[in-house]
C-alpha cells in the first residue's frame, strides 16, 4: 500500500492545506493499492510562491550549474529506477516489462538529452548589432497524464530547469506514486528549496489554480483535448503561454505494397502493449481493400494469441486499463462499433476469458468501418482497431488526413521514396515509416486539435524560453 499524505513545496514534505483523500485502486484486480490526499488552490498558492521566490535566483544559474544540478538528479534517478518502474506498474497497470524497458528509460532519456541540450543551447547570439537572449519565461506549472507519469513529469521537469524556469507539478490524481517518488530524486539531488515543487490534486481545483496562477508564466499540459480547453481558458487571464499536447486519432496507412509483418508489429509496440492508451496509438488501420482479408489474416491470430493478465508477470504481453472509468468508456466505445454496423472481427465487449476482476480488455478489431464512423473519429484510449478499406493512394491520404487530430501517422510501404512522399503529405506533426525507431530528442507535437508547442529535445527547452532583444551600449 501506497499512502501519499504530503506535498513537497519549497524543499520540504508538508499536509495539504485542503486534505481530501482518493482512494486508489490496482488496475490488475481492483484490489486497494493506497490513497493521496489531494492539495487544492491554497496548496497551489504555496508552491507557486516558493516557486517564484527561487525563480529569483535559479533563472540567472548559468548553464554549467544547472547541468551539474542535472547530473545529480540523474544519478538519483537511476538509483531508483525498479522503485520508478514498480510503481509506473501499480498505478496505471503497465505490464513490468514495459514499464521497466519504455516508461523509465524514456523518462532518463529526457533527463540525459537535457543536460546534452544545455552543453550546446545558444542562449546568446547576434542579429546584425543586435543582441538575441532567449531567457526563462518564469515559473513552469506542469500539468501531468496517468498513461505515461515517469515520462512526462520528468521529461517537462528536465527541460524546465535546463532553460532556467523553477516548476510546480500537478500529477494525475489517479497516478501518483511516480511523481512522488521523482519528488524524492529532487530530495535527494539536493536540488534547490522551491526549484521543483509537487501538488497532488484534481484537475477541477488544483489544475485550474495552477493555470490560472498570475504567478505562473508557462503552462504545459499533456491530457484530453476536453481539458486542455478548461486550462487554456484559466491561463488566458494572465495571457501566459501554453503547451499542450493531446490525443490523436492516428493513422496507420499500409501502401499496397506494404509488408504486413512490419503493419503487424508496429499495432503490437504502438497499441496493444500498451492496451492502447497512447495518444498516438495507431487505431485506425487503412489497408488496399483487395488486402484487407490478408491483412487480418496476419493480425488476427497475433491478437488471439497474445498473453494478457498481471502486469507484474514477465510473460505478460497487455495488461489492463488504467481505471475503472477507462474500462466503461473502451466497453462504450465497442458497443457503439456493433450498432454502427462495423464487422467485429476479434474481441468485443467484456473481459478475456479468465480474468473476471480488473480493468482488463479484450484486443478488439473492427472491420468495414467506415471513416464517419464514431469509432473512427474519436479517440478511444484502449485496445480497438478500426480497420477501413481504402481503393488508392490519394483516398487513403486523404482518409487519413480526414480528423479532427494531427499528431501522429504510420506509413507502412517496400518503395521508400513512395512512403516518405506520402508521410510528406500526412497533416501530423510526427511519421513513422515502416516501424521506424523512435526519436526521443525530436519535436514531439501535433497538428489541428492534437496541441500546440513541442516537447522533447531542443524544441523542448525552447518552450520554456522568452526572446528578448538588447540594442546598443
Amino acid at each position: 500500500m501506497r499512502e501519499h499524505t504530503t506535498l513537497y513545496i519549497d524543499g520540504a514534505w508538508s499536509e495539504p492545506v485542503d486534505g481530501t483523500v482518493l482512494e486508489l485502486t490496482h488496475p490488475a484486480d481492483g484490489r486497494p493499492s493506497g490513497s493521496v490526499t489531494l492539495g487544492g488552490a491554497a496548496d497551489v498558492d504555496r508552491a507557486v510562491t516558493a516557486a517564484a521566490r527561487a525563480f529569483r535566483t535559479y533563472s540567472r544559474t548559468t548553464p554549467q550549474e544547472r547541468i551539474a544540478l542535472l547530473e545529480r538528479v540523474l544519478t538519483e534517478f537511476d538509483r531508483r529506477a525498479e522503485d520508478l518502474a514498480l510503481a509506473v506498474t501499480e498505478e496505471m497497470g503497465a505490464p513490468l516489462t514495459l514499464a521497466s524497458g519504455a516508461h523509465v528509460p524514456g523518462g532518463r532519456f529526457q533527463i540525459a538529452t537535457a543536460i546534452e541540450v544545455l552543453k550546446e543551447f545558444a542562449f546568446t547570439g547576434l542579429h546584425g548589432d543586435s543582441v538575441i537572449r532567449h531567457e526563462p519565461l518564469g515559473v513552469a506549472g506542469l500539468i501531468t497524464p496517468w498513461n505515461f507519469p515517469v515520462l512526462q513529469v520528468a521529461g517537462k521537469t528536465a527541460s524546465a530547469l535546463a532553460a532556467g524556469c523553477t516548476v510546480v507539478v500537478k500529477p494525475a490524481e489517479i497516478a501518483p506514486h511516480s511523481a512522488a517518488i521523482i519528488a524524492e530524486i529532487m530530495e535527494a539531488a539536493e536540488v534547490p528549496p522551491g526549484v521543483f515543487n509537487l501538488v497532488h490534486g484534481s484537475g477541477a481545483v488544483a489544475g485550474n489554480a495552477l493555470s490560472s496562477h498570475p504567478g505562473v508564466g508557462v503552462v504545459s499540459f499533456t491530457g484530453s483535448l476536453a481539458t486542455a480547453r478548461r486550462v487554456t481558458t484559466a491561463a488566458a487571464g494572465t495571457m501566459k503561454r501554453v503547451h499542450t499536447e493531446l490525443g490523436g486519432k492516428s493513422a496507420h496507412l499500409l501502401l499496397p505494397d506494404a509488408d504486413f509483418a512490419t503493419a503487424v508489429d508496429s499495432v503490437h509496440q504502438w497499441m496493444m502493449s500498451m492496451t492502447g492508451q497512447l495518444c498516438s496509438a495507431p487505431s485506425r488501420t487503412l489497408v488496399p481493400r483487395a488486402r484487407v482479408d490478408e491483412f487480418l489474416a496476419a493480425l488476427v491470430p497475433s491478437l488471439e494469441a497474445l498473453n494478457i493478465g498481471d502486469p507484474r508477470l514477465p510473460e505478460t504481453g497487455m495488461g489492463p486499463l488504467a481505471s475503472h472509468a477507462q474500462w466503461e468508456t473502451v466497453q462504450r466505445y465497442i458497443k457503439l462499433g456493433l450498432e454502427s454496423g462495423a464487422r467485429l472481427v476479434t474481441g468485443g465487449p467484456g473481459r478475456p476469458e479468465g480474468l473476471e476482476h480488473g480493468h482488463f480488455a479484450r484486443p478488439t478489431v473492427f472491420a468495414d468501418v467506415d471513416n464517419g464512423m464514431t469509432i473512427a473519429r474519436e479517440e478511444i484510449f484502449g485496445p480497438v482497431m478500426s480497420v477501413i478499406a481504402y481503393d488508392t493512394v490519394e483516398e487513403a491520404v486523404a482518409i487519413a488526413n480526414d480528423s479532427d487530430y494531427g499528431l501522429a501517422a504510420y506509413v507502412v510501404g517496400a518503395d521508400i521514396d513512395r512512403a516518405r512522399e506520402v508521410a510528406e503529405r500526412l497533416d501530423v506533426g510526427y511519421v513513422l515509416i515502416n516501424d521506424a525507431e523512435f526519436d526521443w530528442t525530436a519535436p514531439w507535437g501535433g497538428y489541428k486539435q492534437s496541441g500546440n508547442g513541442r516537447e522533447f529535445g531542443p524544441a523542448g527547452v525552447s518552450g520554456y524560453l522568452e526572446t528578448k532583444v538588447v540594442r546598443g551600449g
